[in-house]
């Protein structure tokens, strides 16, 4: 047994923390993350300050990112970690074969199916239901950084610049990156074990020393000029965020075996336990699933921080903003009082991908197509797919009600808190029942928690979905466009009428 975990620890990562792992009863291979976080932080100091821009190349400071981010990987995930360069060099190599004019879809099949192929073969040959780190997950981050790049070099070389969003021309990509650029954006050691996602404008930005300069507009240069002479430090918030990354590890660890989300279809529990005390149960055990999630996400947004990338320009006061890259913003998650504010706050950087890459190109039920693309991103357990399932049906009813309903409720600031509350419990029960498939895996599990609640909040939104009718979306942005256009005419008759005032006084 003994030598049999010892090859199964020599394949999937280093044993060299095995008695921290047996110390601390946690799963080698999240020891091995841990630490290597940790390491990556370190080294993030050391990278900002020795081999800062105006003391090195981009080529040297491109080759250390990807050097270090592929020791830390081989140190995690052992020889798994090649999937990372294969993914990368296959798609480099549709990149440069297929050209700019099909190279996003293609990049976008092969790098999802290749993710797709790992994951269902880990899942199913090697170990169905396991929660620990695995290989699969740095490679979800590539293939977001993979498909980006392609749909931004496509947007820079092969549409007209009239047919571009103003955010799509602030990311569009105007040359073929070399297979260094191209490496070290998808694999250096800030990001590559549990990300966040960033555009490439931005990371070559950052490794060149000017990471804002193809976001800035000409009168934010101007005004923001004397605070732009001195380069803001992140150290007070790389400890902000270090800090709030250990207590939600605190949090986690204390607390998550107290509300196990397996309670939820306990026979004895569904048959014994007052509805209105699941329902409190159900916010409890899926709230302490969450804190994981802030601790891996804040500790890697400290990272980028505390190599210097991550900058986002400066606030009114002055102040430099580091959020550029952020995951999730916690408070607005947990004060979520609309499904819509909840997912713009949770996985922020998946969230701007999905939109960018799906939501804003497909022509046809962009919310649904949306919804299945994370699914099939998120990997092979059956239960993805029924949350992102149900998600949808719940976004479509919440979008019903915010339309039809909150006007109703903004005529008054009692009326308002009224409406603010009801809708934070909704949203947060809708989430909870959403995602406990999300964590529970498996098909069967997931149904009997879903048959103990009658279904209620599927049936319950396809019907407020239907009674509550929204314009489709085309139609909202041209509802929109026709307003601004309107208000704008309105200004300039209003400055046209004021002009001619002051004139016939001047006179």
């Amino acid at each position: 047994m003994a030598a049999e975990d010892s090859r199964s620890t020599a394949c999937t990562g280093s044993s060299l923390l095995l008695p921290v792992s047996e110390i601390t009863n946690l799963p080698l291979d999240q020891v091995n993350f841990v630490v290597c976080q940790l390491c990556a932080l370190l080294s993030a100091f050391w990278f900002r300050l020795f081999l800062h821009p105006s003391k090195t190349s981009p080529v040297i400071r491109h080759v250390v990112a990807t050097l270090l981010g592929l020791y830390f990987a081989l140190f995690c995930f052992g020889w798994y970690a090649l999937h990372f360069l294969v993914q990368s060099g296959l798609t480099y190599g549709i990149m440069i074969l297929t050209g700019v004019e099909h190279m996003h879809k293609y990049c976008l099949l092969v790098a999802l199916s290749y993710l797709s192929l790992c994951q269902i073969t880990r899942v199913y040959v090697f170990d169905y239901g396991m929660y620990s780190a695995d290989f699969t997950g740095p490679m979800m981050v590539i293939t977001q950084k993979i498909t980006s790049l392609a749909f931004e070099i496509h947007d820079g070389m092969a549409r007209k610049e009239e047919h571009l969003t103003p955010g799509q021309k602030i990311l569009a990509i105007r040359r073929m990156p070399s297979l260094l650029e191209y490496f070290s954006y998808n694999c250096n050691f800030m990001g590559i074990l549990a990300g966040p996602t960033s555009s490439y404008n931005d990371y070559i930005a950052f490794i060149e020393g000017d990471p804002r300069r193809h976001r800035d507009q000409e009168a934010d240069r101007k005004s923001n000029n004397k605070l732009r002479q001195s380069e803001p430090s992140p150290n007070t918030e790389v400890v902000r965020k270090v800090a709030t990354s250990f207590f939600c590890l605190l949090v986690f660890l204390s607390v998550c075996k107290v509300f196990p989300v397996e309670r939820n279809i306990d026979d004895d529990f569904i048959a014994n336990v007052p509805v209105y005390a699941q329902v409190v149960y159900l916010y409890l055990s899926m709230l302490t699933t969450r804190p994981k999630y802030y601790f891996v996400w804040t500790l890697a947004d400290a990272i980028n921080n505390a190599a210097g990338f991550g900058f986002n320009g400066y606030d009114e006061d002055g102040s430099p903003r580091w959020d550029l890259i952020s995951n999730l913003r916690i408070l607005n998650i947990e004060l979520a009082t609309s499904f819509k504010v909840f997912l713009d706050n949770w996985n922020i950087q998946t969230a701007h991908w999905l939109k960018r890459v799906c939501y804003e190109r497909c022509p046809y039920h962009p919310t649904a197509a949306t919804f299945i693309l994370s699914a099939m991103w998120h990997g092979a357990y059956p239960g993805y797919y029924l949350t992102f399932l149900t998600g949808i049906v719940i976004t479509l009813a919440a979008r019903a009600v915010r339309h039809n309903v909150r006007p109703r409720f903004l005529h008054s600031p009692t009326h308002k808190l009224v409406y603010d509350v009801i809708t934070w419990a909704a949203t947060q029960i809708a989430i909870c029942y959403t995602v406990v498939p999300f964590v529970l895996l498996s098909v069967g599990p997931s149904l009997k928690f879903y048959r103990s609640w009658y279904f209620g909040l599927h049936i319950g939104c396809i019907l407020l979905a239907v009674a509550l009718p929204v314009k489709p979306r085309h139609l909202r942005l041209k509802d929109q466009q026709k307003n601004l256009l309107q208000r704008k005419v309105q200004h300039h008759l209003e400055d046209t009428a004021r002009n001619c005032s002051q004139k016939e006084k001047d006179t």
